[in-house]
């Protein structure tokens, strides 16, 4: 089970998690997307499924396979699982919520919230390894080096960094995280004619971080 978790706010994890579900997809493998952010949900309007039902129905007991929705292009294939409609209900809330998800067939991917709250703990408690996604900019590259390294406090092992909106790697940014850049992800921009996972060069940076992952933790 893979953390895709980021300090800021904006800095790609949601497209990130939902871009290395579809590649998983794209390899014949089964991946399961899960919302972990219940305070500010938007996995789901983002592979087009629907709201309810989500985290909170396999916490009461459902099946992770049957409650999940199926994306829409350009992410066609991936498992999506919404995250709960009531906010007190988190990636691993409880026991039966957690072995059900890390039972699930397949690589599961938790989209984390932002920040460095009890929020964002939550789910990297769950975790097997994170991947700590940033953009460029200073300010969001400081916040992942606390991510990166809150997340070595949980001793949870980093496996690596996305850098999204980008065209190359920052200067030093693997020494600052202390980790490999698994990939760097090119902003197709605000008025781009199609979505960002529908972006070749999208889906092809993504391609290559799964197979950056493959021999750590997929």
């Amino acid at each position: 089970m893979l953390a895709i978790a980021g300090g800021k706010g904006g800095c790609g994890k949601t497209t990130t998690t939902l871009g290395l579900a579809a590649a998983l997809v794209r390899q014949r493998k089964a991946a399961l997307a899960v919302d972990a952010d219940p305070e500010m949900p938007d996995l789901h309007a983002l592979a087009g499924v629907s709201r309810d039902p989500g985290v909170d129905a396999v916490a009461a007991g459902w099946p992770p396979g049957m409650v999940a929705g199926t994306a829409g292009p350009p992410a066609a294939g991936a498992a999506v699982l919404p995250a709960a409609s009531d906010s007190r209900v988190g990636a691993s809330s409880s026991p039966s919520l957690s072995a059900r998800l890390g039972a699930t067939r397949g690589t599961v991917l938790l989209d984390c919230p932002a920040g460095a709250g009890p929020d964002a703990v939550e789910p990297l408690r769950l975790a097997d390894a994170a991947v700590v996604v940033t953009t460029p900019e200073p300010a969001c590259l400081r916040d992942a080096a606390k991510t990166a390294a809150m997340a070595r406090e949980l001793d949870l092992p980093v496996a690596g960094a996305v850098v999204s909106r980008a065209e190359a790697p920052p200067a030093g940014v693997a020494d600052l995280l202390d980790c490999e850049v698994l990939g760097v992800v090119p902003d197709v921009g605000a008025g781009a004619s199609v979505a960002p996972l529908a972006d070749e060069r999208v889906r092809t940076a993504h391609d290559e971080v799964v197979s950056a992952l493959q021999p750590k933790c997929l």
